[in-house]
């Protein structure tokens, strides 16, 4: 009986389905790439994911919190336009300039989550309506301070070097290169599922994206929560935002569109629910593996590139109904 009911336990999980389509997707390029079996190609993967997997996170948060994000794409690279203009405009250490950036991110959380929470209207226009205007800033102060469509390059000024290390920096293991991204990955996955099981912070977010009313009326700091969530988002997107500025140097103002589907993605293929109150954090992490497992597998196997769209979307309708069916059987115990 002990077995069998350990056993449902694991089936009625939010990650279960995206782990079954995990080993899938492996095995799948496994068997038809051959550059996908050496561990040269693993550490591709993983980066590939990483860089996927540390927005997933927060995006995961907020979609569990019952919101969505639509302006997280295009948010990376407003933050990092905004720590390369700033450090190079006024001659700043590259850390004075990240730390304002990150005043840039925070504050774009916060605006999005106040207005949400403020208005009652849904998340899905709020942060639509400011996905269009940070594209659009993105592109008209570049153009305006710089004279191009990209931020100048940093990397002869004071901190870089620093800073590199810290958020766009390889080690080694076993003579495979790893990005350090893939290590702040799996740090902040840890640490959103500690907040998610064993913080009085998790149950706030699991009730507000249930049953906000209910929520409120047990003395859940919904309002709070969420705009936390957005902020949430925010920090992660300057974070991402740093390691694309130091790893390249400068960023280009037109990027980062379509990325938040991306994001979405992941946490969905992992088991969140787009209605709220339902998913993990290490869900949305082996979202993001088997996004960045598609993502280079379709390049290894020789296959068109247009087609990882394709099986994102084919990856992300599976998910969708086989998430509804473990939440059916959940309801039933």
């Amino acid at each position: 009986m002990s077995k069998r009911s350990l056993g449902r336990r694991f089936v009625t999980r939010p990650e279960v389905g995206s782990l079954v389509g995990a080993v899938a997707v492996f095995a799948l390029f496994f068997t038809v790439a051959t550059p996908f079996r050496e561990l040269a190609s693993l550490s591709t993967v993983l980066y590939a994911s990483s860089t996927i997997g540390i927005m997933a996170v927060a995006v995961s948060l907020l979609m569990i919190g019952g919101e969505f994000d639509l302006s997280a794409g295009v948010g990376v690279i407003t933050s990092a336009l905004a720590g390369g203009m700033f450090a190079y405009q006024l001659s700043l250490n590259v850390w004075v300039a990240a730390l304002m950036a990150l005043g840039v991110s925070l504050g774009i959380g916060f605006v999005n989550g106040y207005l949400v929470v403020r208005t009652k209207l849904p998340s899905f226009l709020i942060t639509l309506s400011m996905f269009l205007m940070l594209q659009g800033l993105n592109l008209a102060v570049t153009r305006a301070v710089t004279g191009s469509v990209a931020s100048p390059s940093i990397s002869n000024m004071d901190g870089f070097s620093s800073a590199q290390a810290v958020f766009a920096s390889t080690f080694t293991i076993g003579g495979i290169n790893v990005r350090i991204t893939v290590l702040w990955w799996l740090l902040f996955v840890a640490l959103a599922t500690w907040v998610l099981l064993r913080t009085k912070v998790g149950n706030w977010i699991y009730a507000a994206g249930g049953n906000a009313d209910s929520a409120r009326a047990v003395g859940v700091p919904v309002k709070a929560t969420k705009i936390g969530l957005f902020m949430t988002v925010g920090f992660m997107a300057w974070f991402v935002g740093m390691h694309n500025l130091f790893r390249f140097n400068t960023v280009q103002s037109g990027e980062g569109v379509g990325q938040e589907l991306i994001y979405i993605a992941a946490a969905v293929i992992g088991g969140c629910a787009l209605m709220g109150g339902w998913g993990t954090a290490i869900g949305a992490a082996i979202g993001a593996l088997i996004l960045g497992m598609a993502e280079q597998g379709v390049v290894y196997a020789g296959w068109n590139p247009d087609l990882f769209m394709f099986f994102i979307g084919a990856t992300l309708l599976v998910a969708v109904v086989l998430n509804l069916w473990v939440r059916m059987r959940a309801q039933r115990r």
